[in-house]
């Protein structure tokens, strides 16, 4: 695969901007990906559906006062307190109910980190962004006919559309709303984009605000053109804690109560906490998960989820532990124990679960060994003063390894651009979009950033990059 020239990816991104105001470095390449890599997401894909699926079932059990298990006695009402906590009876109801058994993210996006130990899972996304910026990527890096990429040309576009439309199979041409909040505004260039390549494809799908739509005899429409159009899917881009901000929010629930609409990722609070990762991992839980998952995916999940646990300052008898990391080698038994740290102890990370606008974009992310001793204590104090309204969680630091790849310096005083072999750490995407309940690696974006950097997100300067399947030589 030939270089990409500066000036060609900069011509491509100024004439179709994909995010709002945010900008990152280039890069004349892909990100290469060996088979065996790609071998792997695909098995990790498979592992964050089945990873759903149980929590789907781990959760209304909790709910249900049922037992976890199903030839042994193990009630856990606890679980549905941690996830439900700090929502509103609106939405509780929404997600119990009987209709949605069995709804799932249409598009799952996990956070994978490339250590000295292969992949670490440290998020699994069901409100991800990126999914037009890394369609126009894979198609100005691959062109249309590159099948090393993964996603080439209008695949990851229409792969999109397919697990959308198949929400309403009865429907030849389903009309499609791209909702995206005000909140989420950043991405609303991208899936501007991502309407107009399936418009220009024959699909009915828009981009719109919630603005834009309204009630009429029960269904949900918007004005095209002077003429009322009406909405069959909508795709949810705004989580769920924005939801007390959404004009005719309750215009929507009504609508779908009556079958007049399908929304995905559905309306389901619990598949959006970070905190599922930590009831993974939660001691009371194993016998629930080896259950609930195929054991392939269970032992490829408990390898690459990081040890996390949920910040609960509930007080606990004098004798009592709590589940969590040690400190000068002994088990904590409050929360509050973490202060006396040293800092190779605070190889931590700590970030609110859910619910909160801050959980999102690493606003609320305070790594232990990268921060002063007070930052770190305030990072713990602000933790446990959010409960019990708003739970976050500990977890385990896995860093990133060194890693090479040419990035393009940007041209300064008359100088061009030049490419040169940089080291940085790596931070992988994979999109997966879910069809007749199979998850299907459709795209992914790799984020390059410095080595400097220890918590990798989409920054000024980081590269982002399509991913291309590489022959081992």
């Amino acid at each position: 695969m030939p270089n990409l020239a500066y000036d060609q990816i900069q011509a491509a991104l100024a004439g179709q901007p994909l995010f709002e105001a945010k900008t990152w470095r280039l890069a004349p390449r892909a990100w290469p990906l060996t088979p065996a890599q790609e071998e792997e997401l695909g098995r990790i894909g498979t592992a964050c559906f089945e990873f759903h699926q149980a929590l789907e079932t781990l959760y209304l059990r909790s709910v249900q006062g049922k037992s976890l298990l199903r030839n042994k006695a193990l009630l856990a009402p606890w679980v549905a307190d941690y996830l439900d906590r700090g929502k509103p009876a609106a939405i509780l109801q929404h997600a119990r109910d009987p209709r949605h058994r069995g709804a799932f993210p249409t598009v799952l996006r996990p956070d994978l980190l490339l250590t000295d130990d292969g992949f670490a899972l440290t998020e699994l996304d069901s409100v991800p962004g990126g999914i037009g910026l890394t369609a126009f990527l894979n198609r100005l890096y691959g062109g249309e006919s590159d099948p090393a990429v993964i996603g080439h040309g209008d695949a990851m576009v229409q792969g999109f559309h397919r697990s959308l439309a198949a929400l309403r199979p009865a429907l030849r041409n389903p009309l499609i709303a791209l909702l995206v909040s005000d909140e989420a505004a950043t991405y609303r260039p991208e899936m501007t984009w991502l309407a107009e390549q399936l418009q220009r494809s024959g699909r009915r799908v828009f981009c719109l605000r919630p603005d834009d739509v309204f009630p009429l005899g029960g269904e949900l429409f918007f004005d095209l053109e002077g003429v009322p159009e009406k909405i069959d899917i909508i795709y949810r881009f705004f989580e769920l804690f924005d939801w007390a901000n959404i004009k005719g929010a309750g215009h929507i629930l009504e609508a779908w109560s009556a079958g007049q609409v399908a929304i995905s990722p559905p309306m389901r609070h619990f598949q959006e906490e970070k905190l599922a990762l930590a009831l993974f991992h939660h001691h009371l839980l194993q016998e629930f998960w080896a259950e609930n998952l195929g054991r392939g995916s269970h032992e490829l999940l408990r390898r690459i989820i990081p040890h996390s646990w949920v910040m609960d300052p509930a007080p606990l008898p004098p004798g009592a532990v709590l589940d969590g990391p040690r400190v000068g080698g002994r088990l904590l038994n409050d929360w509050r124990d973490l202060l006396g740290a040293s800092q190779k102890e605070r190889d931590l990370i700590i970030k609110i679960s859910g619910f909160h606008e801050t959980a999102w974009g690493a606003r609320s992310v305070v790594l232990g060994s990268d921060c002063s001793r007070e930052e770190w204590a305030a990072g713990v104090e602000q933790a446990l003063q959010a409960a019990p309204a708003n739970l976050y969680l500990l977890q385990e630091y896995r860093k990133p390894r060194r890693l090479e790849h040419q990035v393009f310096s940007p041209p300064a005083e008359g100088r061009p651009a030049v490419a040169a072999t940089r080291s940085g750490r790596l931070r992988l995407c994979p999109y997966y979009f879910v069809v007749d309940g199979q998850p299907r690696l459709s795209g992914a974006l790799a984020t390059f950033c410095p080595p400097d950097k220890k918590i990798i997100h989409g920054m000024n300067d980081a590269a982002l990059l399509p991913c291309r399947v590489a022959p081992v030589v």
